[in-house]
């Protein structure tokens, strides 16, 4: 059955005029259009731009062949007429000079919690003096992200990125000809970072694979330069390019190990700090052999949540053993200050109150996570579940192209008070070819409500003209859960949370949570907007 949006036709209808109260089919409060348009140029300004200085770079990363934009090549990541050429890396790196074999790097691969795992590496080693290089992706805010130096942990200052390209842009130059234009987008700024450790003198780099396989571009260490190689985990995400099973997938990662431990770990609740919450763990690692790996940590407070970032968090203890065996002095305590003081971007992050208010959503816990795979997505849930379990729940999800939609979505659906799903668009990687649009997102998520036999959810689907909602109308939708699909994302935002003001009001004392998810391409979007 379809009910007509009591959102859509009305968000439209601001664009044309100044001074309307926007109707809403509830007593759920209005805002003026003017309101509604400073909103919306928060939106749709401009992403904001590189600082000046490094303009040159990245216009020069522009012009070459991204696949974050494009999507990743099928059989990318195998030996195959359509890999990848990592020769190609190689012969790059040598007209550097090799900078990668100037300190020991600890490389990490998986389908999930790379990134996760490399900033708990990290901070664990600076929190013991190190310094520290660490080159992940992708990027939120900046691309400076994706390069953080020092014992700090701040992305590269720009100056010293824009004087590096500077000082090596002669070699890139010679190097994109004499491979015929064929070095990629990541190939140059994966091998600017290893320049950049060893200019900056790092202790250590931390690096995190991006496709991962035989052919990925940070697949170039030799074995007298890895300090410590780690697999995360191993899903389904990019099956095509790494041959297509999960088997093959492992083999494609042939030389990256996950070190294999008896663990006990376990969250022993949450604690409320600045009206955020932090995850409270224990970890005991015991394992006796070829190797002596021993960690005993009490209420560990990780501002990482989910049991998926725990595994991330005892993994990155187990790598961290392994080098101290290796002559690495690190201190338990200094992994502990590290795993406490982790956080990234676009990860189980809570805005603040001045945020959400920047989104017009006054005073509404609003969580941004850029969960893309039926297991990201399963783990999301188990965290809101975890922190709150009676909340009413509204979602805005805007994905790529060459995701799972319909197992995504069928995790979503098991939440036990899932108000709504509004289904928009986000552009991925700055472009628009791996953007899945918000009607063929919804077209799946309706698969997945036959697929999971649902009978609550409810499509609302914009009319002409502004819809009026008779009681009975508005006392079934009250029951159900809405499914939408709006184009525009920051439409999604306002009318997510006014579907759960509008349920949560009146007497209903209930929580509720806005959760933007699917990409953090969708993620980073939104935390401009607030900035």
């Amino acid at each position: 059955m379809r009910f007509p949006n009591p959102f859509s036709a009305q968000f439209q209808f601001l664009a044309q005029t100044s001074r309307r109260r926007t109707p809403f089919c509830s007593n759920g409060g209005s805002k003026s259009s003017l309101e509604m348009l400073l909103v919306w140029k928060q939106f749709f300004s401009s992403c904001r731009e590189e600082p000046e200085e490094l303009k040159d770079f990245s216009d020069y990363l522009d012009s070459l062949t991204n696949y974050e934009k494009s999507g990743v090549p099928k059989d990318a990541g195998t030996d195959s007429d359509d890999g990848l050429d990592l020769g190609r890396m190689r012969r790059l790196m040598a007209r550097l000079g090799d900078p990668q074999s100037k300190f020991k790097v600890v490389h990490i691969a998986g389908t999930k919690g790379k990134g996760s795992t490399a900033a708990f590496v990290s901070n664990i080693l600076r929190a013991q003096g190190y310094s520290v290089g660490c080159y992940t992706s992708p990027h939120i805010m900046t691309i400076r992200e994706r390069m953080t130096v020092g014992k700090s942990g701040d992305p590269v200052a720009s100056e010293s990125l824009n004087r590096l390209f500077h000082k090596i842009k002669g070699q890139l130059d010679e190097a994109i000809q004499l491979e015929n234009g064929r070095l990629t987008h990541f190939e140059i700024l994966t091998a600017t970072a290893f320049a950049l450790f060893a200019e900056e003198k790092s202790d250590i780099a931390v690096i995190e694979a991006g496709l991962g396989g035989a052919r990925d571009a940070t697949n170039i260490l030799s074995s007298s330069e890895l300090a410590a190689s780690v697999i995360t985990t191993i899903g389904e995400e990019h099956l095509d390019a790494l041959g297509g099973s999960l088997e093959s997938i492992a083999m494609a990662k042939a030389g990256i190990i996950k070190l294999s431990v008896p663990v006990r770990s376990s969250i022993k609740g949450l604690r409320m700090f600045d009206c955020r919450p932090y995850q409270v763990n224990d970890v005991v690692i015991q394992a006796q052999g070829d190797i002596l790996l021993s960690l005993e940590l009490s209420d560990i407070n990780l501002q990482m949540l989910g049991k998926h970032q725990l595994q991330n968090a005892v993994t990155a203890a187990c790598t961290i053993l392994c080098l101290r065996n290796q002559g690495w002095q690190v201190s338990d305590k200094s992994i502990m200050s590290g795993l406490e003081n982790t956080r990234l971007l676009g990860r189980s992050q809570f805005l603040s109150s001045k945020e959400a208010g920047a989104l017009g959503l006054h005073g509404a816990t609003i969580l941004v996570d850029g969960a893309h795979t039926k297991e990201s997505a399963k783990s999301l849930m188990e965290t809101i579940q975890m922190a709150f379990p009676d909340a009413e729940l509204a979602f805005v999800v805007a994905m790529a192209r060459d995701k799972n939609h319909v197992a995504f979505a069928k995790e979503i659906l098991s939440a036990r008070r899932l108000a709504a799903v509004f289904l928009t668009e986000a552009e991925i990687g700055g472009g628009k070819s791996r953007t899945t649009s918000a009607e063929w997102l919804r077209d799946q998520w309706l698969q997945a409500c036959e697929e999971v036999g649902t009978k609550s959810v409810q499509e609302i689907v914009p009319e002409e003209h502004h819809p009026t909602c008779s009681s009975a109308m508005r006392e079934s939708m009250e029951s159900s859960t809405h499914l939408a699909a709006e184009k525009s994302l920051a439409v999604a935002v306002q009318a997510a949370g006014a579907i759960l003001k509008r349920r949560t009001s009146a007497g209903k004392k209930r929580s509720s949570v806005v959760v933007i998810t699917g990409s953090l391409h969708a993620v980073s979007s939104v935390l401009r907007s607030v900035q």
